[in-house]
Parts: C-alpha cells; structure tokens; sequence
C-alpha cells in the first residue's frame, strides 16, 4: 500500500509518516528531504539559486520514482499537490491524505521554524496567519481530492490505523478483482487465438 500524506506546512506530515511506518512496518520517506539529498542545497537554497519552477520539475520527477516501490508512506511537500499533476498520480497510484489541520495550529507551529521555510521567512508573525489563510484557499481544490481528511492533532492513533487498515483491505480486494479480470481476459484471448486456429 502506498500512502502519500499532503497538507500545509507545519500539519504535522512528516512526524506522521513516521508513526504510521512503524504501526504498519513499512518505510517512511520524506520528499523535501530525499529532494535536499539530491540537490545538496536545503529547499530555501533552491528556492533562492534556482527558482520555484525549477523545484516543482524536481519534486515532480522524483515524486514519479516512488511509483516504482510497493509499500510506504510518503510526506510530501505543502505545495507538491497542486503541480504537474502530482495530485492526480498519487491517487492513482495509492491512498492520499490530508493532514487538514487549523491555522491557529499552524500558526503556533510555524512561528519557530519561519527562517527555514522560503515562503514564510519575510513575514511577521502578523502577517503569518493572513497568509497561512491565504495559502490554503488557493490549494484546497487540490487537496479536497484526497481519499480522506483528517485532523491528526485531535485524532487517536488507534483511529487513524483503523482507517488504514480498512483502506489496505479495499486495495486488496481491489487488487484481486483486478487479477481476476486480467486473467479471465487472458484466458478468453488465449481461447479465441485456439478456435481460430482449429477454423
């Protein structure tokens, strides 16, 4: 099963991904991260050296590789729904969802790490919440495509890992119907390719 969490910055993705990789012993990545290790530059840096545009194509392309791994969950970066296509590749190729956290949350979050991220580091802590505000409303249309919505800060773990448990369960027996009608269409095929032969 592969799980792609989005959401704003400071929703808690990353420290999420973390307690569900060891609830369901699957690997947990982060994007920014792997996207810095491939670069050599934190975000901010690239960001500043290379320009957002260049970023996106980056976070889209190494986005893509994980549609080569079988089980994970992934934190993908704040902004990552909403280019290329990225929303729709990851519901089509597993579960999304999205960390819907308050702003006041954020707020109270962000307000420590603002020289870290590039898009908050020149506002005041008035000015955060306006933009936080703001942010959010220009990226809702993508991230109310998500399989599900959640507030994590005031769910249980025990809830959220039921929720996931029956997603895996909906992928399997989705996975083996899948099998079933390739199999059925192979056999058909196989059939048809004997009747011709013997006409």
């Amino acid at each position: 099963m592969k799980i792609f969490l989005i959401g704003m910055m400071g929703s808690g993705k990353s420290y999420c991904s973390k307690k569900i990789a060891k609830k369901l012993k699957i690997p947990a990545f982060d994007l920014d991260t792997i996207i810095e290790m491939t670069e050599d530059l934190t975000i901010a840096e690239i960001f500043e050296e290379e320009g957002e545009e260049y970023f996106r194509k980056e976070e889209a392309k190494i986005l893509r590789w994980f549609g080569e791994k079988k089980a994970f969950v992934l934190a993908t970066g704040g902004g990552t729904p909403c280019f290329h296509k990225n929303m729709e590749w990851m519901n089509e190729n597993g579960i999304t969802i999205w960390l819907n956290e308050p702003i006041n949350v954020l707020v109270e979050r962000l307000k420590p790490e603002k020289e870290h991220r590039p898009l908050l580091k020149d506002l005041s802590d008035d000015e955060l919440a306006s933009f936080l505000t703001n942010k959010l409303a220009e990226r809702n249309l993508y991230y109310s495509k998500a399989t599900h919505s959640i507030e994590y800060s005031t769910m249980k773990d025990a809830d959220l890992l039921d929720l996931l448990k029956e997603e895996i369960k909906k992928f399997k027996v989705e996975t083996e119907k899948l099998k079933l009608e390739s199999d059925k269409s192979k056999a058909e095929s196989k059939k048809t390719k004997v009747n011709k032969k013997q006409a």
